[in-house]
C-alpha cells in the first residue's frame, strides 16, 4: 500500500495534490509541532500586481507555545474568509473556469471551523475530489494510537500502524530519512520529482509554486492532466 504523510496545509500547491494522487492512503500529519512560518495557514495566489499571500489568522498564544498542528485555533475576530474570497474573485474573475468553481469557493469560505486543521484538512479533501482523485483514502495521524519516536522513527511507526509497504515523499524529506531503518521495517520509499507541465496563467511570468486554485481556475476539468509530463 502506497502511503503519504504530510502536514495539513492551506490551499496547497500542485505538488501536494500530486502526492494525494499517488497515495492509496494519505495521512494528514496533524499531531506534530505547529510551524508558525510554514504553509499550515497560508499560501500564495497570482494577481496583476504579483504574488499575494492569503493567510488565515490564528490565535498567537497557542501558536507560540509549541502547540500541535491539530490544536491551533482560527482567529475569527478578523473577516479573513471574506477577504480571501474577495481576493480570489478579483484576481481570477476573468479566468476561463472561475465561474464554474465559484460555488465551491463559496462553500469553502462559509465554513466556520474552530480549529485550523479541521478547515485545511476538509478543504484539501474537497479540492482533491474536485481534481478527480477519488480513490485515495484519508486519515489524520492524531487518530492513530501509541505512535512514538522522532523524525524517521516516528514516520516508520505511523507507516507500520497503517500497514504501509511503500512511502512516497517529497525531496525535502531527505533531511530526516534513514534508509536502513526503512529497509529493516520492510518499507520501500521514493522521492517525488516535482516536474510538471506548464499551463496558461493569467499574469506572466509562469510560476509553478502557487496554490492549486490557480490550476483549477485556468484549466477546469482538465486540471488532472497537468500532473505528468
Amino acid at each position: 500500500m502506497n502511503v503519504v504523510i504530510l502536514q495539513p496545509s492551506y490551499i496547497p500547491w500542485r505538488g501536494y495534490f500530486d502526492q494525494i494522487r499517488r497515495a492509496d492512503l494519505f495521512i494528514f500529519y496533524d499531531d506534530i509541532q505547529y510551524d508558525k512560518h510554514g504553509w499550515r495557514n497560508r499560501n500564495q495566489i497570482k494577481t496583476h500586481q504579483g504574488k499575494q499571500w492569503l493567510t488565515i489568522p490564528v490565535h498567537s498564544k497557542g501558536a507560540t507555545q509549541g502547540a500541535l498542528v491539530k490544536d491551533i485555533r482560527i482567529d475569527w475576530s478578523k473577516p479573513w474568509a471574506r477577504s480571501h474570497l474577495k481576493a480570489l474573485t478579483v484576481s481570477y474573475s476573468k479566468a476561463p473556469c472561475f465561474k464554474e468553481y465559484l460555488p465551491l469557493l463559496n462553500d469553502l469560505y462559509q465554513r466556520s471551523d474552530e480549529f485550523l486543521a479541521d478547515f485545511t484538512v476538509e478543504s484539501s479533501i474537497l479540492l482533491a475530489r474536485t481534481l478527480g482523485f477519488n480513490s485515495t483514502e484519508f486519515i489524520r495521524s492524531s487518530k492513530l494510537t501509541d505512535i512514538t519516536g522522532r523524525k524517521a522513527d516516528r514516520v516508520i511507526n505511523v507507516l507500520k500502524q497503517v500497514g504501509a509497504t511503500h512511502y512516497i515523499c517529497g525531496p525535502s524529506a531527505s533531511s530526516y530519512m534513514e534508509p536502513e531503518k526503512f529497509d529493516a521495517a520492510g518499507i520501500t520509499f521514493e522521492y517525488i520529482n516535482y516536474n510538471y507541465p506548464e499551463y496558461s496563467q493569467m499574469y506572466p511570468p509562469y510560476d509553478p509554486y502557487i496554490s492549486i486554485l490557480d490550476l483549477i481556475f485556468m484549466t477546469g476539468n482538465e486540471a488532472s492532466g497537468y500532473f505528468d509530463i
